[in-house]
C-alpha cells in the first residue's frame, strides 16, 4: 500500500515536487547541469538551520548526562537487583534535572520526514496525475532517482553511478569516523552494556541506509552528516562534556 495515494500525503508529494521543480529552475542558470542536486543541497542546508535549536537542545542533553553520570552510577548499585526501581528513579533523576534520556533522538527523528519525503520524491514516476520531471535529473550521469542496490538489483548500475554512490558512502563513512574519534559520546550507566557498542556503529549506520534510497535522498543523508559534525563540534565548545 502506497501512503502517498492518501490526499493529504498526495498533496504534499505533489507540492514538494513543485517547490524542487521550481527551485531547480531558478538555480539552472548559475549551476547547470548540476541544479538539481544543488537544489537537494539547498534543501538539506535549509532543514539544517531550522534545526538548530534542536542541535542545542541535543548538546545540553549530553552535557547533562555526563553530568549526572555519577549518580547514575549510585543509582545502578543501590537498585542493581530492582530494575524496576532503577528505571523509576532514573527517570525521577532526570525529571528533576529538567532533562530527558531521549534528547539525543530528536535531530533524528526531526530530519525522518524529510528523507521520506525526499524518497519518496524521487521513487513515483507519477505526481499529482502527471509524469514526474524531477526523475530526469541527474548528477554527473547518475539519476537522482536511482539507488545503489535497485541498479545493481535491475543491473543498470553503469560506472557513473557506482563512482558518485562510492564518493557518497565514502563521505559518509568518513565523517562517521571523525565523529567517533571526535566526540566522545556521554555514557548512560543505566543503560545495557550492549548499547555502549551501539553507541559506536550507529554513525556507521546511515552509510548503508544510502545504498538503499534514491541518490537524491543520499545526497541529502551525505550533507546533513557533515554539518552534524561541524554542528556537533562548535557546540562541544559551548556545552563541555565534564572531565
Amino acid at each position: 500500500m502506497d501512503l502517498f495515494a492518501f490526499p493529504p500525503l498526495a498533496l504534499l508529494l505533489d507540492l514538494t515536487t513543485r517547490a524542487l521543480l521550481a527551485l531547480i529552475s531558478f538555480l539552472e542558470p548559475l549551476t547547470g547541469g548540476l541544479a538539481a542536486a544543488v537544489a537537494v543541497v539547498v534543501v538539506t542546508l535549509a532543514v539544517r538551520v531550522l534545526l538548530v535549536p534542536v542541535g542545542v537542545s541535543q548538546a545540553r542533553a549530553e552535557q547533562t548526562r555526563a553530568r549526572l553520570a555519577p549518580r547514575l552510577r549510585t543509582l545502578q548499585k543501590r537498585w542493581a537487583k530492582n530494575r524496576e526501581r532503577l528505571q523509576r528513579e532514573t527517570m525521577q533523576l532526570y525529571r528533576d534535572e529538567g532533562a530527558s534520556p531521549f534528547a539525543g533522538c530528536l535531530p533524528v527523528l526531526a530530519q525522518a520526514p524529510v528523507v521520506g519525503l525526499l524518497y519518496a520524491v524521487f521513487l513515483h514516476p507519477q505526481v499529482g496525475g502527471h509524469v514526474n520531471t524531477l526523475l530526469e535529473y541527474d548528477v554527473l550521469g547518475a539519476p537522482l532517482g536511482r539507488s545503489l542496490v535497485g541498479a545493481l538489483s535491475t543491473g543498470t548500475a553503469d560506472a557513473t553511478t557506482l563512482a558518485v554512490f562510492a564518493v557518497l558512502v565514502a563521505v559518509i563513512a568518513g565523517v562517521a569516523e571523525l565523529t567517533r574519534r571526535l566526540l566522545r559520546p556521554a555514557v548512560d550507566p543505566s543503560a545495557p552494556a550492549w548499547t555502549t557498542g551501539m553507541v559506536g556503529i550507529l554513525p556507521f549506520t546511515t552509510a548503508g541506509v544510502a545504498l538503499f534510497v534514491p541518490l537524491a535522498a543520499g545526497l541529502y543523508l551525505t550533507v546533513t552528516t557533515a554539518w552534524t559534525l561541524c554542528q556537533r563540534l562548535l557546540l562541544r565548545r559551548r556545552y563541555p562534556l565534564p572531565r
